[in-house]
């Protein structure tokens, strides 16, 4: 990926891997819903394991997504949206450059016409 240092864009694409899965984007919706939750309380809420939502719980938390907190012998889950932020600002820097070359390219099929005509 392009538009910032080697660490930004390793982690846009960790957050985009992330949220390639379906599964994972339910997580954090219910996450974002609740406040915050375990995995077994997640898990009561999906039509998956606990396990499976552990899982897919680690990967959140390597993209920087979720992030787990012990409290006695429950971990509990929270979103940490920094990193959804960081990644909507470099979509955004990316659709502007695109808009930008369009824009471009729309000024020159017009004066090509007029040139034509």
């Amino acid at each position: 990926m392009t538009g910032g240092p080697p660490d930004a864009a390793e982690g846009v694409e960790g957050v985009l891997g992330a949220l390639a899965d379906p599964m994972r984007r339910r997580i954090l919706d219910l996450l974002a819903a609740r406040g915050e939750a375990t995995a077994t309380a997640l898990a009561e809420a999906l039509p998956v394991s606990r396990q499976a939502v552990v899982k897919h719980l680690t990967v959140l938390d390597a993209a920087g997504l979720a992030v787990g907190r012990r409290e006695g012998r429950e971990v509990r889950y929270t979103v940490r949206p920094s990193a959804l932020d960081a990644t909507a600002r470099w979509m955004s820097a990316l659709a502007g450059e695109w808009d930008r070359r369009l824009d471009r390219v729309k000024r020159l099929a017009e004066q090509a016409e007029r040139d034509a005509t």
